[in-house]
């Protein structure tokens, strides 16, 4: 703990066995018990909460410092080792041709989340700031990855995913469009029927904080009826990540 009382955070990479069996069992205790996801390689037993790309993916940790617990965790999947794991997680609900075109260096976000106890304070704040190092060390251009609505109530949803096509959806260039199989249209509500204010109050305050920074959606949802979620699909273009925010969230890094 500081001075002042409020606690002090380590962010890193795991580098251990140990290390990546605790961010599973956070992301178990999250996506599983408590938004009642699932999946095939899900250890209900353990309490692990994995899939096949994770021994491709850099697995970023947060503990509070001085403490071994998790109590965040980001997955990175940059293009090299997507292309040793046979693509991109999101790829299974999204066509990125448009982003593996643009030649540009890409970095997939994902498993986002934070143990219920430290939300809504500084620890969200700390595991960016971590992000921002690891964007400025690999010299990343584009950030991407899905991100969830809890649910797959389309119809509960329409209010927030139809504000999110009508007032951030991707330029062309970096839209990246749900598989046609998959794909649940966004725009669902006419912009004069939208209430704005309510349909904000649904968005997560992960998509939220994208949006804040510059970020855009691709075009279509994808109901994911195993993680229990309905998802869409997040672009930062970190040369048209808004200049506050970013010194925000990266503090003095450029």
């Amino acid at each position: 703990m500081s001075k002042m009382g409020r606690p002090e955070f380590t962010v890193k990479l795991a580098e251990t066995d140990a290390e990546l069996r605790a961010a599973q069992r956070l992301r178990y205790d999250v996506f599983v018990r408590e938004l009642g996801g699932g999946g095939e390689l899900v250890d209900h037993v353990a309490g692990l909460e994995r899939d096949r790309f994770d021994p491709y993916f850099d697995h970023m940790i947060l503990t509070e410092t001085g403490c071994d617990e998790v109590i965040g965790v980001y997955r990175l999947l940059r293009s090299t080792a997507a292309q040793a794991a046979g693509g991109f997680y999101s790829e299974g609900e999204y066509d990125l041709s448009v982003l593996k075109a643009s030649e540009r260096r890409l970095l997939e976000l994902g498993r986002s989340c934070l143990h219920p106890d430290y939300r809504g304070g500084t620890a969200m704040h700390r595991l960016w700031q971590g992000l921002a190092d690891y964007v400025l060390e690999h010299r990343i251009e584009i950030l991407f990855g899905v991100a969830s609505f809890h649910g797959t109530d389309i119809d509960v949803l329409a209010q927030p995913l139809s504000l999110l096509h009508e007032r951030h959806l991707a330029p062309p260039e970096l839209r990246v469009k749900a598989h046609p199989a998959a794909f649940q249209r966004m725009d669902m509500i006419a912009p004069e029927n939208l209430d704005r204010r309510q349909a904000m109050v649904q968005v997560p305050s992960l998509i939220k904080a994208y949006l804040r920074l510059g970020g855009c959606v691709g075009e279509g949802a994808y109901v994911d009826h195993v993680f229990n979620t309905t998802d869409v699909f997040l672009i930062m273009d970190t040369a048209q990540m808004n200049e506050r925010q970013a010194r925000i969230y990266g503090g003095n890094r450029q």
